[in-house]
């Protein structure tokens, strides 16, 4: 083997290595018991600063997915399903409220975060808090969220998160969570039979 091999091998298994560690770090949320109780709340704004609470969408399935505006992959892969499931629910879509909370607060806030829900779909809503409003709601979800120092990403810096996409029903109670990946077919099957 030469020297060249051995190095291409070396950044192969990092690269392997990186991969792996990113997908432990997206699944790093524990999904509730089933047969536990869990009400998850939020009171964020949305990009035009008014404040948007869960009681507002009592009597509506929520599919709630925690994410970032700069994020390369993930949040746009589960958007795009989110998107489909909506079109898939046709006449029933005004019984699902899909949102969007961003864990990045410092760049999402603002009207751009509605024109990047709006890109996948016109009824997915944006939300962004300060930190603290961030933290109760990702406490609440008990989802997972960190900054992380990346020279390559947009300001210097990523975001590590929990990639589940959460189905709320309209009592306000976790229903279940889709992992990421999970195909817009499956989550609106499971959706139609609940409505």
């Amino acid at each position: 083997m030469t020297g060249v091999q051995k190095i291409l091998w070396g950044m192969a298994g990092a690269a392997l290595l990186v991969f792996a560690g990113l997908v432990l770090m997206v699944n790093r949320a524990t999904a509730p018991p089933a047969d536990t109780p869990f009400r998850p709340t939020f009171a964020l704004p949305d990009a035009e600063g008014r404040l948007r609470t869960t009681e507002e969408f009592s009597g509506k399935h929520l599919l709630v997915f925690f994410g970032f505006t700069n994020c390369p992959d993930v949040c746009p892969m589960t958007l795009i399903e989110v998107a489909q499931v909506m079109d898939g629910l046709g006449g029933q879509a005004d019984l699902v409220q899909p949102l969007f909370i961003s864990i990045d607060p410092t760049r999402d806030r603002g009207l751009e975060l509605a024109e990047y829900t709006a890109a996948f779909h016109p009824s997915i809503l944006g939300l962004a808090g300060d930190e603290a409003q961030t933290r109760a709601a990702a406490g609440s979800f008990r989802i997972f969220y960190e900054r992380e120092n990346n020279s390559g990403a947009p300001d210097g810096y990523t975001m590590a998160h929990s990639a589940s996409l959460y189905l709320i029903g309209p009592d306000g109670d976790w229903l279940r969570q889709f992992s990421y990946g999970t195909p817009a077919s499956e989550i609106l099957s499971d959706l139609k039979q609940r409505l």
